[in-house]
């Protein structure tokens, strides 16, 4: 099956008043396929990925401690997404608050982290990467006023899978700081984009060989005005590494909201049909 007929389905949204961009890569197959990936879009918490890649990187190469304490200061708490604001405690691990951003993705752990590490190592790992279109702009905040970047994050579908790649072939930084970034996201509690019309398992631990019955998926997704986007791998027969984020006028209201997650659910159906056959069946 191809990887044309992702693209496809991409495409049947051209009707819609959004842009929905997307990439996927056959992991071992190399097939690529697209609609409007090289379009920089907001991407909201899927550009998440790049800090922990980089929180990924520190840990493997010894510069941060899994176990190092890190006070959450009154700058770091964000609403929307997350437990942290919630919590009574103020203090966490740096694993701590990288499990707390992949799985429930946490504005406030984000914050701190990205405090800890700065935007400017991020933007090397991008460039590093080849990355160069995918852009941590700011932390998150709960308003974004005229004197702040105005949205958290900005990249491209194709950016967002070709991280992905990289985490799943191994050539991150290491495979060891790959490997952990997977486990980081195979955590993610939010399925319900492209993984939500998947025959999936989200509670198998890792990434078991032999696999269980369906698919395994491993993703981040993103949500804002205007904005929903999700980036990841589903594991079957292929390994494939996906990104699919849809834009609009948030003006336009909850119809468009939900014709965009519509869209979106609709690739990822065919990325799952595409994952459980061999190329060209």
């Amino acid at each position: 099956m191809s990887l044309a007929q992702v693209a496809a389905a991409a495409r049947r949204s051209a009707a819609l008043p959004l842009t929905l961009a997307v990439a996927a890569v056959d992991i071992d197959g190399g097939e690529t396929a697209g609609a409007d990936e090289c379009t920089v879009l907001p991407v909201a918490s899927t550009s998440k990925l790049l800090l922990l890649a980089e929180v990924s990187r520190r840990l493997d190469t010894g510069e941060l401690l899994a176990d190092r304490p890190v006070e959450v200061l009154d700058e770091d708490l964000a609403d929307g997404t997350g437990l942290l604001r919630r919590m009574s405690r103020r203090g966490w691990t740096v694993e701590d608050l990288a499990w707390l951003t992949a799985s429930v993705s946490d504005n406030t752990a984000t914050n701190a982290l990205l405090r800890l590490v700065g935007r400017e190592s991020t933007a090397r790992l991008a460039k590093e990467l080849g990355l160069d279109r995918l852009t941590l702009h700011d932390k998150v905040r709960d308003i974004r006023g005229p004197d702040v970047p105005p949205v958290f994050a900005t990249g491209t579908a194709q950016g967002l899978a070709r991280l992905v790649t990289h985490a799943v072939r191994g050539t991150l930084s290491s495979p060891a700081a790959s490997a952990r970034l997977l486990q980081w996201m195979r955590a993610n509690t939010d399925h319900g984009l492209v993984p939500a019309l998947v025959d999936h398992d989200p509670y198998a631990p890792g990434f078991p060989d032999p696999l269980p019955d369906g698919l395994l998926v491993a993703n981040k997704t993103g949500t804002d005005a205007g904005v929903r986007a999700d980036a990841g791998v589903i594991v079957g027969v292929r390994r494939l590494a996906y990104a699919v984020v849809a834009h609009w006028d948030p003006v336009l209201g909850p119809s468009t909201e939900r014709a965009a997650v519509h869209a979106i659910r609709d690739v990822g159906r065919t990325l799952a049909a595409c994952a459980r056959r061999h190329a060209g069946e």
